[in-house]
């Protein structure tokens, strides 16, 4: 009675197995590869599926998803700077593929690094430092160009290639950190030097401008105290005085026009010389000795320089 127990049990057991063992459950975003006696059998996708037991077996299993490979590449540029660049290759397993995924590649991560090494090492020694920085866009796409081609034979699709560090040497770093910054103090020189030129220019142009407007202030100023001398004088002749005495008459009145504006500066110190009367008309005989020696001399200057021409 109890050996038909066991007897029982281990069918019921090895019956359990049996049917554990035919099937099987695969994830989403998953493939399995199912072998029959070592033979590739199928690819069976997300779900429940039946397989018979001790004969077809989960040879493997592989994901789906999109996946990150980080690929660290020292190389040299064209002007003798070595550079660490770090590649980010986006892959995934293209679902109709999933033999040549499973079965023509071991190492799909080496087999990605290799050609990522290949790439980078064949065109950077063709830039200059700066050159890596402003076209590392076309690397990356350099790189994604060979992998998809490259890949697609094992069944995996390149969905994008990134260059996302350029790091070289530190030295080469702190020059290039001051010639930039040298660079900007020379900008920073060149437009502090423009801003004085502009000013001391304005300035000089200001003040020309100011002379200009003084000399013609001080033209239109004579030339009216001209005219008024010279209406002063004919009315004058109206009344019966000659020119020579009311040049004379004008010539007074202005003396003593002059102290008295003098005279209305609270801090002007005045001096009063003897006089009398006659010396307005003596300083009006000087002042017509000196006009008439003046116009001699301007006489005799133009002879000259006729004289000098004409021979």
């Amino acid at each position: 009675m109890e050996s038909n127990f066991i007897i029982i049990a281990i069918v019921i057991f090895a019956a359990f197995l049996f049917i554990r063992m035919g099937w099987f459950i695969v994830k989403q975003q998953t493939a399995a590869v199912v072998q029959r006696l070592g033979k590739f059998e199928r690819v069976a996708f997300a779900g429940f599926h039946i397989k018979i037991p001790f004969i077809d077996v989960v040879a493997g299993r592989i994901n789906l998803k999109i996946q990150q490979l980080d690929v660290q590449v020292e190389t040299k540029t064209q002007n003798n700077v070595f550079v660490h660049l770090k590649v980010s290759v986006q892959f995934h397993v293209l679902k109709d593929k999933v033999y040549d995924a499973f079965y023509k590649l071991e190492s799909p991560h080496a087999q990605i690094t290799s050609y990522v090494f290949d790439v980078v090492r064949a065109e950077v020694p063709k830039m200059k430092l700066d050159e890596v920085f402003e076209r590392k866009d076309d690397i990356a796409i350099a790189i994604k160009q060979e992998l998809a081609g490259a890949m697609d034979d094992y069944g995996y699709g390149i969905v994008k290639a990134l260059v996302t560090d350029i790091d070289p040497d530190s030295e080469v770093k702190r020059s290039m950190n001051r010639i930039n910054a040298a660079e900007r103090e020379k900008v920073a020189a060149q437009f502090e030097a423009d801003a004085e030129r502009i000013k001391i220019v304005a300035i000089a142009q200001a003040e020309a401008e100011s002379k200009k407007l003084q000399g013609q202030g001080i033209a239109d100023q004579r030339r009216e105290i001209a005219k008024g001398l010279e209406d002063s004088v004919e009315a004058l002749n109206k009344v019966g005085i000659n020119s020579q005495e009311a040049s004379a008459l004008i010539v007074v009145t202005q003396h003593y026009d002059t102290l008295q504006a003098m005279g209305t500066q609270s801090k002007s110190n005045l001096i009063l010389l003897p006089n009398s009367p006659s010396n307005a008309s003596d300083m009006m005989n000087q002042m017509i000795t000196s006009f008439t020696a003046a116009s001699m001399m301007g006489d005799e200057m133009k002879n000259g320089k006729t004289e000098a021409v004409n021979k």
